[in-house]
């Protein structure tokens, strides 16, 4: 499986943020964590959960895939990790929309 490249996805993120013109302030709000983690995040020097990547997705509308690995379709042994974050994802949504 192909390693993740944290400073990439960073990279991946906050472009993805300043196309909708969102400051880190507000992105990290949105995603209920610091502007301070945030930043981390973006320079890729902390390691973010998996509650925190799908957050991230959902607010900037964006594929895992893409921000993970900079592309829409990854080879076999990706795709595999690809789909299970996407269920997860897909889990996390129905559970939030239930409690609601």
């Amino acid at each position: 499986m192909q390693e993740l490249d944290y400073a990439k996805v960073g990279a991946r993120i906050r472009q993805n943020r300043k196309t909708k013109g969102w400051s880190q302030d507000e992105l990290a709000k949105r995603c209920g964590i610091s502007m301070n983690f945030l930043g981390h995040i973006e320079r890729g020097t902390k390691k973010m959960s998996l509650d925190t990547f799908v957050s991230l997705c959902r607010e900037l509308e964006a594929n895992a895939d893409v921000l993970l690995f900079g592309a829409s379709k990854a080879d076999d042994n990706d795709s595999m990790y690809i789909q299970i974050m996407k269920s997860v994802a897909d889990i996390m949504g129905s559970r939030d929309q239930q409690s609601s």
